[in-house]
């Protein structure tokens, strides 16, 4: 988890800053700043303009609402990000770029997995060079919609498992432990279940511990997603 920064000066206020001191890049960086430390919730247009040292009301000349700091939030994050100038060479090594830039992403700014939408995608012009980025390595092996579905399904995988970080984050925050803290507390009540017998390959793996590694699985899942596309467009998986 991302540990908290200070966000306010010991033993009083931020002074209030001149407008002319204050931008719309500057309010999204400090938002950023916000939830890169606390998480998304802690985002708000009164506790930016605090960080800022500015009247709420200010805020309003540079972002019309919450959604739209939240809107520009997200493109600053993926402008931090861009893919390489010089795409590799074969659709496989494009695909992998553009999923381990992503996961990066994701890693640095973990209440951005959430705070994106499948069902409902936001308009966010500097995601767009991504997108058109997984289409075009896959020109000309499939046809448009199902490259799209492809470009989907990519998404979503590191998407969904980057989602993880972000609920950690929360949850470690509301309990106070760590996962592998959390996880010694629950195994009187795992061995209690166990004891009966009913779940033998649960038992030898509780045994012989697991290293959880969501890196790891984020790897080993991009791989089988690449390794069935391939079967899919006529290549052999790697």
């Amino acid at each position: 988890s991302t540990t908290p920064r200070p966000t306010s000066r010991p033993g009083g206020t931020r002074p209030v800053r001149r407008d002319e001191e204050v931008s719309s890049a500057r309010i999204v960086a400090t938002a950023i700043s916000v939830a890169d430390a606390e998480g998304l919730a802690s985002v708000s247009m009164r506790r930016v303009a605090a960080e800022l040292g500015m009247a709420t009301m200010s805020m309003y000349r540079y972002v019309a609402d919450k959604e739209d700091l939240l809107a520009q939030m997200m493109d600053a994050a993926f402008a931090e990000w861009p893919l390489p100038d010089d795409p590799p060479e074969g659709w496989r090594d494009r695909l992998e770029v553009a999923a381990r830039t992503l996961w990066a992403m994701f890693r640095s700014h973990p209440w951005l997995a959430p705070a994106l939408s499948v069902t409902r995608p936001q308009p966010v012009p500097h995601a767009l060079p991504y997108t058109e980025w997984v289409l075009g390595s896959l020109d000309d092996l499939l046809d448009v919609q199902m490259i799209f579905t492809t470009h989907i399904t990519l998404f979503n995988w590191v998407r969904a498992t980057a989602i993880n970080m972000e609920s950690e984050a929360e949850a470690e925050a509301l309990s106070g432990l760590d996962a592998e803290e959390w996880m010694d507390d629950q195994e009187p009540a795992l061995r209690k279940i166990l004891a009966a017998g009913r779940f033998p390959m649960f038992e030898r793996l509780s045994r012989e511990g697991y290293d959880f590694d969501l890196d790891g699985i984020f790897e080993f899942g991009l791989q089988r997603l690449l390794d069935g596309l391939a079967v899919f467009v006529g290549e052999a998986p790697r």
